[in-house]
């Protein structure tokens, strides 16, 4: 490793890789308020303008497993630098956009820089010392979370008393802070071990089926799910993503290593991650909208969007407050415990939720809000762990980038389920079609379904001993001295 490179300090490493996550996060729901005047801001129709919040789903989706291959073979401290570029050109580009077409772009290169995430948690694994690695996996995990939840009412609050493009100088800016403090602060990573080239062509079928699955979940409800453009998209997806993994399996050094995925540590967790992260989207998509519809209705309440996000935010905190004890539990029980019971908190949000629906109260809502993401906290620190403890050094950015992926899709599945839900099961007010209580019921007990599953699933990961457990952290001997009077960081 480079001499003149920063000394390790545990806790710089950890808040620093963590704050690089929010970033990354709130690009999620940086345009939610826009939502609305997008088509009069952009002088396009209600369908182009909703490409601004597709375009950095598809991105983000192409580009994590890419970036997480690199990250093995590069580097991944050099791979998250690499990965704010396009989150700080897309900010700019954003900003300076008053047409659709560059918006779009702009959101795209947003999503690009989601590979922040997963980057960093495989980081962790090589730069922090042993003991405190299962905590700073937990909080960095927690750092999406997080990052939506503020991101909401910062972007509310921004809009209402500002101009919008305000938001996207915000997120350069921030982009902009986090790569000075990796280069300031953080370490590269252990000396790379991962064999071969990069499987371009894998890259390119890999994206192609992700694209033809994502869109045909995203905008089905637009097009029609029984559409020919649907249909085809779906049917796409599979023939693609099939060939893709034919290829895949006939290289020695692929993009995903396909093997590695079928150990039944790492395939059971990644199905674990399509469930919480179905389960998780769920009631991100209920609450606000409840929180939101007027009081009219019976079960509305009313709320700006600015109090909208401000009555959201708490959850989002609380994602990060108990990753520790989530943490904790894994250290003492395993993170296939942790996952379990993360899972079974998710599912206790939505039941507590179904009561309370009608109770006209917000608190309420933000106590199912705060139980949820309180699971979501556990759960989502639990995964890294668990394909660490059962992949090589090597491959672990590419395992978590794979993982991060797993947990998007199911998020996507969830926006198309609980949207048809909720479009389906309507009640007429006012002359305009709005989602009824029953919707949000079903919704509510979808997700409560889901989270059990997700239990279950849990429950049935078989982890050895001998390779269940994250390995010690590899820390040149330079920096342990330097970290020593950063214990208690």
């Amino acid at each position: 490793m480079d001499s003149a490179q920063p000394a390790t300090r545990p806790g710089a490493v950890i808040g620093i890789l963590a704050f690089g996550g929010i970033v990354a996060a709130i690009t999620q729901t940086l345009v939610v308020p826009l939502i609305a005047e997008l088509p009069d801001l952009l002088d396009t129709s209600p369908s182009n303008a909703s490409w601004v919040i597709t375009a950095t789903l598809l991105a983000a989706a192409v580009a994590t497993p890419v970036a997480g291959r690199l990250g093995d073979m590069f580097g991944k401290r050099r791979m998250l630098l690499a990965s704010l570029i396009p989150l700080l050109v897309g900010s700019v580009v954003c900003a300076v956009s008053s047409s659709v077409v560059p918006m779009i772009a702009g959101r795209g290169l947003q999503g690009m820089g989601m590979g922040v995430v997963p980057l960093g948690i495989s980081l962790l694994r090589d730069i922090v010392p042993a003991e405190r690695l299962g905590s700073a996996i937990a909080i960095m995990s927690a750092s999406m979370g997080v990052g939506g939840a503020l991101g909401l009412p910062l972007a509310a609050a921004i809009a209402e008393n500002a101009s919008w493009r305000v938001l996207f100088w915000v997120v350069a800016a921030l982009a902009l802070a986090v790569g000075a403090l990796i280069v300031t602060l953080v370490p590269a990573d252990r000396e790379n071990t991962a064999r071969g080239g990069f499987d371009g062509l894998g890259a390119i079928g890999l994206g192609a089926g992700l694209i033809c699955l994502l869109l045909g979940v995203s905008k089905g409800a637009d097009w029609g799910w029984g559409s020919a453009t649907t249909l085809g998209l779906f049917a796409g997806a599979v023939v693609t993503l099939l060939a893709w993994a034919w290829w895949e399996l006939r290289l020695s050094d692929p993009l995903v290593d396909l093997r590695v995925t079928a150990r039944p540590q790492v395939l059971m967790t990644n199905a674990a991650s399509v469930l919480v992260g179905f389960s998780m989207y769920a009631q991100s998509l209920v609450v606000p909208q409840l929180l939101q519809l007027p009081e009219a209705t019976g079960y509305g309440l009313g709320q700006s969007m600015v109090a909208m996000g401000l009555w959201m935010a708490p959850a989002g905190l609380m994602m990060m407050a108990m990753s520790p004890l989530g943490a904790k539990l894994s250290a003492a029980r395993g993170p296939k415990v942790t996952l379990a019971v993360g899972s079974l908190v998710i599912a206790a949000g939505y039941g507590l939720g179904l009561p309370l629906i009608s109770s006209g109260s917000t608190w309420s809502l933000l106590i199912v809000t705060i139980v949820c993401n309180t699971g979501v906290g556990f759960a989502y620190g639990a995964m890294p762990a668990l394909i660490m403890g059962a992949v090589p050094p090597s491959e672990t950015a590419s395992a978590n980038s794979f993982n991060t992926l797993m947990r998007s899709i199911g998020s996507s599945v969830s926006a198309a389920v609980i949207g048809v839900v909720l479009a389906q099961m309507t009640t007429d007010f006012g002359g305009y079609a709005l989602p009824s209580e029953n919707g949000f019921r079903v919704a509510m007990a979808i997700g409560c379904g889901v989270g059990l599953t997700a239990a279950v699933v849990a429950s049935l990961i078989p982890v050895r001993q001998s390779v269940g457990r994250v390995e010690p952290a590899a820390v040149p001997a330079a920096a342990t001295a330097a970290e020593a009077p950063e214990t208690k960081a």
